[in-house]
């Protein structure tokens, strides 16, 4: 069944309101006709079932059937910091993170980024990255939208690490028999996961094509950060994050793991 993400003064009690682009996409694309259901978000505490009661390329009304629990939702906040990728990588972390199971994503620039920030671009930009996350969270069924920061500089984010349960710096040089792996960050050596908080918030540092140099790694783990490996191969950027979200899922018991 269609879902779509909606302000919170879209849908009351009773009532549900789709415009712009939803109402479009939702008449032309889907042919929604009065009858039809969907299931609708306000993207923050409320799910429903709605009715479409009326339909135009501009709005469509739909009234409220039933309202349904939040689901789609893991049970650890992960937020995906992404070191500035080139070209259209980081939409796709974006939309893949999503559907993966991210809370939130924090675009950063770090020493060995190749693009050059451009700081009168970033409003058009975040647009267009949030567009894409509300897409795949409609995708995936979920019930809320991640949010995506507004880009940070290297100081920024490492100040912030210390307002998360926990924060993982994904390093290179990490990974192998000898580094420290993603696993052994979340569980204790009898195997127990070291948080049984379901509200865990977890910061996962992601590092650009050209990876991190030695004293972002060090400066990382001084603010509390632990240095962790994906495995024995170099991931491309976008790959990291997506293994390192994926393999959290896993250990959080999203998908069996525990």
């Amino acid at each position: 069944m269609q879902r779509y993400f909606v302000a919170p003064d879209k849908l009351s009690d009773h009532t549900v309101v789709l415009t712009g682009d939803d109402a479009h996409h939702a008449a032309r694309v889907m042919r929604m006709e009065p009858g039809d259901e969907m299931i609708v978000s306000d993207g923050v505490a409320r799910v429903a079932l709605a009715s479409v009661t009326a339909v135009s390329p501009a709005e469509v009304q739909a009234q409220v059937r039933e309202w349904l629990p939040l689901s789609g939702e893991p049970a650890w906040s992960v937020t995906v910091a992404q070191s500035l990728p080139k070209g259209d990588k980081m939409e796709l972390v974006i939309q893949k993170g999503t559907e993966i199971g991210a809370a939130s994503f924090v675009p950063f620039q770090s020493e060995r980024i190749i693009v050059q920030y451009d700081g009168k671009k970033e409003a058009k930009r975040l647009e267009r990255w949030g567009k894409i996350a509300k897409e795949a969270a409609e995708q995936a069924h979920r019930s809320r939208i991640p949010a995506v920061e507004p880009v940070r500089s290297w100081r920024e984010l490492i100040a912030s690490i210390a307002t998360y349960d926990l924060a993982l710096f994904c390093y290179e040089k990490e990974g192998g028999a000898v580094g420290t792996g993603l696993r052994g960050a979340v569980r204790d050596n009898e195997g127990r996961l070291r948080t049984e908080d379901e509200q865990t918030k977890i910061l996962l540092i992601v590092g650009p094509e050209g990876g991190f140099t030695e004293r972002e790694a060090a400066e990382a783990q001084a603010a509390g950060a632990v240095i962790v490996g994906l495995g024995q191969r170099i991931l491309r950027t976008e790959t990291a994050a997506m293994v390192g979200l994926a393999c959290l899922m896993y250990e959080s018991g999203e998908m069996g793991g525990v």
